[in-house]
């Protein structure tokens, strides 16, 4: 918001908020710090949309560069393609000088660890059958509690977070950005939703835009942030857009609960008016157990605030 009120170009501005977080090693889902695939290595997918000259770009499943969503920028910008991949992106990186460096930290790679170990008993990882029940030697492996509760958390349910961020200036340009390490544990050269033009994010520059964040593989299937654009071109608030996309999902699963339990997806949308919304699939709930929608961040001329959203399916207990 400092840099749209400075007279900034609103993709530079909503780029440089997500290069905060990508920068950040206690994220463990963006950038630098973010959970790796199955074999260790640290994969990250961003894309960019600029409304006011209609370009894109993206990068997916890029390694060593902790800024992704520059890169796609730079591919927008400096390139004649919209998605490059793998030693692809890294080769364009490394031509426009981005850093690189090895993005598994620590945490995250002790959490992999535990993972690794955590998949069943014949997977040769962890201790073998005369090591059961002896001490673990000290500094090897022995994490501090806080830490333990993580990575046990993490390999049970490998989580999803993607953060998206859309701009919209005072002028009425909107742009956006996505950006991703992907679902935990992924198998190596996974690409959800998160770099895909139309899926992870849309933009139209007559219109508004959406992004979205969860479970990838079911936002590339109906094409969600382009579906929430098309249905506020129709006029809809962009709290129902949200809710179209999120009924196409519940669609293909011919309205499993069951089934559709096992994963979340969320959109989140702006329009050219202001008007902004974000929609879970299901509900999260509060210490009393009340269902409660989504939560996501607003910065606008009233201040910097989160605001609750709504959701689709309410998550019952049991």
């Amino acid at each position: 918001m400092a840099a749209i009120r400075q007279g900034a170009d609103t993709l530079e501005a909503v780029v440089s908020g997500v290069v905060i977080v990508e920068n950040d090693p206690e994220d463990t889902s963006v950038g630098y710090g973010g959970l790796p695939n199955f074999d260790g290595v640290v994969e990250l997918d961003a894309c960019v949309m600029h409304g006011p000259t209609r370009r894109a770009g993206a990068v997916a499943a890029l390694q060593r560069v902790a800024n992704p969503s520059r890169v796609a920028q730079t591919v927008m910008e400096r390139s004649d393609h919209v998605l490059l991949v793998g030693e692809g992106a890294l080769q364009f990186a490394r031509m426009y000088g981005f850093p690189e460096r090895d993005l598994l930290t620590e945490r995250a790679r002790q959490a992999w660890v535990h993972f690794r170990e955590s998949l069943n008993p014949n997977n040769r990882y962890g201790p073998g059958l005369q090591s059961f029940g002896l001490p673990v030697p000290p500094d090897r492996g022995v994490l501090p509690q806080e830490e333990l509760y993580f990575a046990e958390r993490v390999a049970r349910d490998p989580p999803t977070g993607t953060i998206t961020c859309l701009g919209l200036n005072e002028r009425g340009e909107i742009s956006g950005v996505t950006s991703t390490s992907g679902h935990a544990w992924k198998l190596p050269g996974r690409v959800g939703d998160s770099p895909l033009i139309g899926c992870g994010l849309f933009v139209d520059g007559d219109v508004g835009a959406a992004g979205a964040t969860g479970k990838g593989e079911e936002c590339v299937k109906v094409n969600g942030s382009h579906v929430v654009v098309e249905a506020m071109r129709r006029g809809a608030h962009p709290e129902e857009a949200c809710r179209e996309a999120l009924r196409r999902i519940v669609r293909n699963y011919e309205r499993d609960r069951e089934l559709l339990r096992r994963f979340n997806m969320t959109f989140y949308a702006l329009s050219l008016a202001g008007e902004h919304a974000a929609v879970s699939l299901w509900s999260s709930a509060d210490a009393g157990g009340e269902p409660l929608g989504v939560e996501y961040a607003v910065g606008d001329p009233d201040g910097a605030r989160l605001v609750r959203g709504g959701y689709l399916l309410e998550r019952t207990v049991g």
